[in-house]
């Protein structure tokens, strides 16, 4: 028996009785009852339990499905496998009422993270630390966009002259973030990848970075990186939880903190998106 399936045996206190690799950090694992879970592996330290952790915390506020997370354990997660369906527009509108509905269950803070997650979480295979604030615009800067942008100076990645120009937005923020808004429960890295569309016809969303953020921003990843019926999601979304005025004309804002961090994992293509946005914001 392999390291995957003795995890999978211990964490759901089932037998095993077949595996499949998908890939070199994910298998699925057939259990004895019929039923088919996820084992992932992080290496990351702590990425697993803050991963388990999110999970959970999304789950909890009874909205927008997750699969059962039945354990964590150094630096393995196993979830139950989401049979996979396809897109389409009621799906789409559903998950737009459930993605509101998670957004108002909330959070104690900006940045705060979900409880028994780690301060030093990730968001894909960069850190993120989890460090509350009380006024969105200086937390999302001082926490989310410039630290971003010290990393991809520091590489290279971005010139010091073009920092200053996303330094420039993040002194204008108060002015750009629009209407002040509580702390939203965020999955918190919601690009399509993330989206999976279940044959039951309901989303499941997996990989979370979840913290407590602003509800704009998990919408405008979801623009940046493309959604299947994207305007069917934003409508039902907007039936249950109306966006501010203002709201396309901030996207880009929202945007910075995802580019950066791909500038940071992927390279110079990504910095240039991000400095776009920051000019776009700062001229708009």
């Amino acid at each position: 028996m392999t390291v995957r399936s003795e995890v999978a045996a211990r964490l759901t206190g089932r037998a095993v009785s077949g595996e499949r690799q998908l890939s070199g950090a994910l298998a699925e694992v057939a259990l004895d009852d019929g039923r088919v879970v996820v084992v992932k592996r992080s290496d990351a330290p702590g990425a697993a339990r803050a991963e388990a952790a999110g999970l959970r915390w999304l789950a909890a506020a009874g909205s927008v499905r997750v699969p059962v997370v039945h354990g964590h354990e150094d630096g393995w997660l196993v979830m139950d496998r989401v049979p996979q369906g396809r897109p389409d527009g009621a799906a789409a509108v559903r998950f737009g009422r459930d993605l509101a509905a998670l957004h108002a269950a909330g959070a104690p803070a900006f940045g705060a993270a979900p409880p028994d997650g780690p301060v030093d979480a990730y968001i894909g295979l960069a850190p993120m630390r989890n460090e509350p604030g009380t006024e969105w615009p200086r937390w999302y800067a001082g926490q989310r966009v410039l630290p971003y942008v010290r990393r991809a100076v520091d590489q290279g990645t971005l010139r010091s002259g073009e920092a200053a120009v996303v330094e420039r937005l993040c002194e204008r923020l108060p002015e750009l973030a629009g209407p002040a808004e509580p702390p939203a429960r965020l999955h918190g890295d919601l690009w399509s990848g993330n989206v999976l569309w279940a044959a039951d016809g309901h989303v499941r969303l997996i990989d979370p970075a979840a913290h407590g953020g602003h509800r704009e921003t998990d919408l405008a990843m979801l623009r940046l990186f493309g959604c299947p019926h994207l305007e069917r999601v934003l409508d039902g979304y907007q039936e249950v939880a109306p966006l501010a005025d203002g709201w396309t004309g901030r996207v880009g804002v929202h945007q910075l903190f995802p580019l950066l961090v791909h500038a940071v994992l992927f390279g110079r293509g990504y910095a240039e998106q991000a400095l776009t946005a920051a000019r776009s914001a700062l001229a708009g």
